[in-house]
């Protein structure tokens, strides 16, 4: 069940009692279909509901080895389709322009304990896959509760791949106010509603990635039209000819009637397909009209750098701006001059 997004007060002297959503977004790799209609596009619906900020998180990318350039490139990619989908009524900013987020981490992680970072199963599943780990990739499970709790966050969708995260925040957050003083708003879990689960087009039963090892099974958002379209009439089915929503025994079949109403807005009639192939050809007009506008928007955002560079430069000056306020009362609160 999805929580209502009624108001947690805030600490004394904090901001008003308005209900705030913080995400944040990763700047690696290129952003999915599976992305947009699993997060993005609750994000953008949730705007009418909550003061929402989002971030690019450039800074998680260092926890692994990268590309500078690329990471540079990629981020101001991923920043400007953020708002060509629509986050352009948000705070949305990238999260390195903000210094508060690395301050604000270091406390956390002056008030976590090493066994509880060792215990993150992310971290031992990347670590795991690693030659070399850097300490960032243990450690930057305190950065990501700076970024919740910096924001005063009442709110935070989560997938399953991020319950343990929130679940320290929580503990940090908690243990921070009972040992100094009451600081930080404690953030709910939101799980948004209408949001779509992707499967791979390729492996049905595997999630879309966008770091999935084949590109096949995997739309992304600047894909043009005439690849979207050859991915969804090359995408896996399931043996048989009957068209019906049956995920554990058709896979491939239901992801497709999924995408189909996730994308045409509308409930997916599995009844009124007599092949697989007039199946695909509907789904493959729904997605090319639903990233069209996007991948236009996009566009002209990236026609005009300096437009881009504007907007992200004034977010982060409100970012810090509204952040100042509880770094200094933590930084207080943990007995720094």
């Amino acid at each position: 069940m999805t929580p209502t997004l009624a108001p947690t007060p805030a600490p004394a002297g904090g901001r008003p009692t308005t209900t705030r959503v913080f995400s944040a977004f990763q700047a690696t790799g290129r952003l999915t279909l599976g992305n947009y209609l699993g997060a993005i596009l609750p994000a953008v619906r949730l705007q009418d509901e909550a003061d929402c900020v989002y971030a690019v998180a450039d800074l998680h990318a260092l926890t692994v080895k990268h590309d500078p350039a690329a990471l540079r490139t990629r981020t101001r990619e991923v920043a400007a389709l953020l708002l060509a989908c629509g986050l352009d009524r948000s705070l949305l900013y990238l999260q390195s322009r903000v210094p508060a987020h690395t301050e604000l981490s270091y406390l956390l992680e002056s008030t976590a304990y090493e066994g509880e970072m060792r215990r993150m199963i992310q971290f031992k599943e990347k670590a795991a896959a690693q030659k070399e780990v850097r300490l960032s990739l243990l450690t930057y499970p305190a950065l990501m509760a700076a970024d919740i709790l910096l924001h005063r966050a009442d709110l935070v969708p989560v997938g399953d791949d991020q319950r343990q995260h929130l679940e320290l925040t929580r503990d940090l957050a908690l243990r921070f106010n009972h040992l100094y003083g009451e600081t930080f708003v404690v953030p709910r879990a939101v799980h948004p509603r209408f949001a779509a689960r992707v499967m791979d087009l390729a492996v049905p039963t595997a999630k879309m990635s966008k770091s999935s090892a084949s590109d096949a099974g995997t739309i992304h958002l600047l894909d043009p039209p005439a690849d979207v379209r050859r991915k969804i009439m090359r995408a896996v089915t399931d043996s048989g000819t009957e068209v019906r929503h049956d995920p554990a025994a058709k896979p491939g079949i239901s992801n497709l009637l999924d995408l189909l109403a996730a994308c045409s807005g509308r409930p997916a009639e599995p009844s009124s397909y007599g092949s697989y192939g007039a199946l695909k050809k509907d789904v493959a007009e729904a997605v090319a009209e639903t990233l069209a506008p996007i991948r236009e928007r996009f566009g002209l955002l990236c026609a005009d750098p300096a437009e881009l560079d504007r907007l992200l430069e004034t977010a982060a000056t409100e970012a810090i701006e509204r952040t100042s306020g509880l770094l200094a009362a933590a930084r207080q609160a943990i007995g720094l001059a």
